[in-house]
């Protein structure tokens, strides 16, 4: 086992759950991984594994048949995870975010109805917020939900969903022009949006009247994984399928989930950056310059102690970040901070694993060539750097205000 990136005082179960996923990771992930993505191929049998393992349900409530583990427990089989291949986390990702949110804001009914499903990895879940001009502006979304009777129609377009054609509910984010039970009229804008869960039929094409996935995006990496549009024109969703029954609320709702989204975010750039310090430092030694290896060189030594360090460092960060949502305390400081510098320094420790690689690093047969395309994707996922900064600046005015 790696000295890197341990993390104490985990139960006996936390434990073997890990060691579970890991091992799954090394026989089943690692060997493929290369291969499946540049095939961009969705990895079918490996999700499967996790269904049998478990990994879908790893949040969700015992009584409604996950294992009822903790953020923590998450984010560390999501680290694991990552480090075999990136896009297999992001999978779970968009699934856990959805089941967290049900989780958290469900009505019972709801709750009792897709948890059970998700727990199997039966109903796959993915959320959408983004649409085509809106960038990190989410207040500003043009997609509505118009009240028809009992139901709802929902028109507009989103983008970069995440899971958009193997999923089988998406929670969307719209905006809703009716006033919230309080009656208030004027809302600021982001007290007027609403999630709703959309269920659909996994594929591309209308998938359900009113709705389509046109296709799969093209993307640099973070290939496998199916990212798409999603097309509402005129879908009609009852209205009990308003995530907790109640219009308004959807962007805190939104909010809620993607915070602890980028706490996973963090954990994905703690597996790749780590995956790429064992790739680096295995390399160093194999490859000789000068009659020796060049690991031995002070030049190399340097940079493998410097990508170490960052490797440690965002795993602290992000563990962190998890145990302070599980103690029920406010975490968007922590959580900002740790997807921020742990998806920054992934970045950083996989170039430098591309640079100890030298001409091979820009070859296909060479893993490291995989990751120097996936690592941009989290400097960009979940917020960027500048909103992560953004929230950081503000809690920490929050924080150190000084009175007068």
């Amino acid at each position: 086992m790696s000295r890197l990136a341990q993390t104490d005082g985990l139960t006996d179960v936390q434990q073997e759950i890990l060691a579970t996923v890991r091992d799954f990771v090394d026989k089943e992930i690692l060997p493929v991984a290369t291969e499946l993505e540049h095939r961009d191929e969705y990895p079918a049998q490996i999700v499967e594994g996790l269904k049998e393992l478990g990994v879908f349900g790893l949040m969700i409530p015992e009584e409604y048949g996950g294992l009822g583990e903790s953020l923590l427990t998450y984010a560390l089989c999501v680290e694991e995870i990552a480090r075999g291949w990136m896009s297999v986390s992001g999978i779970i990702n968009t699934h856990f975010i959805v089941a967290y949110m049900l989780k958290q804001h469900g009505t019972q009914e709801q709750k009792e109805y897709f948890l059970p499903k998700m727990a199997l990895g039966e109903i796959r879940g993915a959320f959408s917020m983004s649409e085509p001009g809106l960038g990190s502006d989410v207040s500003a979304i043009t997609t509505k939900g118009v009240r028809d009777g009992d139901d709802y129609l929902l028109t507009g377009q989103k983008m970069w969903l995440t899971n958009g054609g193997t999923s089988t509910v998406v929670a969307v984010l719209c905006r809703t022009d009716e006033t919230t039970a309080e009656g208030a009229e004027g809302l600021a804008p982001h007290k007027s949006m609403t999630t709703f869960l959309v269920e659909k039929e996994p594929g591309f094409g209308e998938v359900r009247p009113g709705l389509t996935i046109p296709g799969k995006i093209e993307k640099m990496g973070y290939k496998g994984v199916d990212t798409t549009e999603l097309i509402l024109d005129g879908l009609r969703i009852p209205a009990d399928r308003v995530l907790g029954g109640t219009t308004g609320r959807g962007f805190y709702q939104m909010m809620d989930g993607v915070e602890v989204g980028r706490v996973n975010v963090a954990a994905r750039g703690c597996g790749v950056a780590r995956r790429a310090f064992e790739l680096g430092v295995a390399y160093a030694q194999q490859r000789h310059t000068f009659g020796k290896p060049i690991a031995q060189h002070q030049a190399i030594q340097f940079k493998l102690a410097e990508m170490a360090t960052k490797v440690e460092a965002a795993h602290a960060m992000m563990v962190n970040a998890a145990r302070k949502k599980d103690a029920g305390r406010r975490n968007d400081l922590e959580a900002g901070m740790a997807k921020y510098l742990a998806s920054e320094y992934c970045k950083e420790v996989v170039e430098d694993a591309f640079r100890i690689h030298g001409g091979y690093g820009f070859s296909k047969e060479y893993e490291i060539e995989r990751l120097y395309r996936e690592a941009p994707m989290l400097l960009i996922g979940e917020g960027t750097a500048e909103i992560q900064k953004m929230i950081i600046g503000r809690r920490l005015l929050e924080e150190y205000r000084i009175n007068g």
